[in-house]
């Protein structure tokens, strides 16, 4: 569930009841950094600083002592590697996700996984583990990899590996929802945004077989 909004709690309490009902895990996105998207297609977000913390707060609050999986921020440490987000808004990216990932784990049942992409977009992993570093990584679960995006199983492990040991052995979780099909071939300008043809992934689950993999997920 991607909470919408000024107040996420509405959609986070539904959700949290719906899968309480089925003895499940809740996996809720919080997806509204200022400045999020640099403005593109899905530009928004909060207005400011302190108006995403009370934000966050309320997002966390409204979990209360559910058990819940949050994949923090989807694009915002990639796009500032790339150079999308302007660099004076660096440093406060930072801070706060930093915040964020300190806020919801005070629930006492909620995992957080810090995006990071996936590899068609950032192809060298080091150039992210600082930027993970800095927006605190080290007291999150681990980090997301491929949300919206298309890249296969086995490129997102390879990928998730080599960045793990550069971030203290972080586990992640991976996208399939799209992923069914890979990318679509050869440099096409809809290779992205919902190109043609492709499929579901792998079905979700915890039970990856992979020690580093937390969980194979639907995200988007």
């Amino acid at each position: 569930v991607w909470p919408a909004g000024d107040d996420p709690a509405p959609d986070i309490a539904q959700a949290v009841r719906g899968a309480a009902k089925e003895n499940r895990t809740v996996v809720l996105v919080a997806y509204n950094i200022p400045h999020r998207d640099c403005g593109q297609h899905s530009a928004g977000g909060a207005g400011s600083a302190d108006q995403y913390r009370s934000w966050v707060d309320t997002f966390a609050g409204a979990i209360g002592d559910a058990p819940a999986l949050v994949v923090l921020e989807p694009d915002a440490i990639p796009h500032i590697v790339d150079g999308c987000t302007p660099a004076e808004y660096h440093e406060d990216r930072y801070q706060l996700l930093s915040e964020a990932i300190q806020r919801l784990k005070r629930q006492p049942k909620v995992t957080v996984y810090l995006d990071a992409g996936n590899p068609g977009w950032i192809s060298e992993p080091g150039k992210l583990t600082e930027p993970l570093q800095k927006a605190g990584v080290a007291q999150a679960d681990g980090f997301s990899l491929n949300v919206s995006n298309f890249q296969s199983d086995r490129t997102i492990k390879a990928y998730g590996r080599t960045l793990s040991a550069t971030v203290g052995g972080k586990h992640f979780v991976m996208d399939t929802s799209r992923n069914g099909r890979g990318p679509l071939a050869g440099d096409r300008q809809d290779a992205w945004c919902n190109p043609p043809g492709r499929g579901l992934g792998t079905p979700p689950t915890d039970r990856t077989g992979d020690p580093l993999v937390d969980a194979v997920l639907w995200i988007k």
